[in-house]
């Protein structure tokens, strides 16, 4: 795993983009959208690995760092990526479960705009 130490991950907000940065080429992202009204939280809506870079911890990895961006925005995360709602219910003690209101206004977000997807 010391090849992943040159991973960088950036967070471009304006785009819903988490971005895992190797040696200046995406290898992968999370692909998300702000709930910036009450209830508040980041929504996870799908997190990809770049093929050839599977199996390198990289989506694991992006989904934890999603999770601390929340946490340091005080917000939720929701993870209605299936990939990282898999992951968070493999780490609860990383991945606190979003309260109800969060995930259904997430859901609602979601079916009203389906270009989120």
């Amino acid at each position: 795993m010391a090849e992943n130490q040159a991973i960088e991950f950036e967070d471009d907000r304006k785009a819903g983009r988490l971005l895992a940065v190797e040696d200046g080429a995406v290898v992968g992202f999370i692909a998300y959208f702000v709930l910036d009204r009450e209830p508040r939280a980041l929504v996870a809506v799908h997190t990809i690995v770049e093929p050839g870079h599977e199996g390198r911890g990289i989506g694991g990895r992006l989904v934890r760092t999603f999770y601390g961006l929340a946490a340091a925005d005080g917000v939720p995360v929701v993870p209605l990526c299936p990939y990282a709602a898999s992951w968070a219910a493999k780490h609860p003690d990383e991945a606190p479960a979003a309260p109800a209101e969060a995930v259904e206004a997430a859901k609602a977000r979601l079916e009203a705009d389906a270009d989120l997807w």
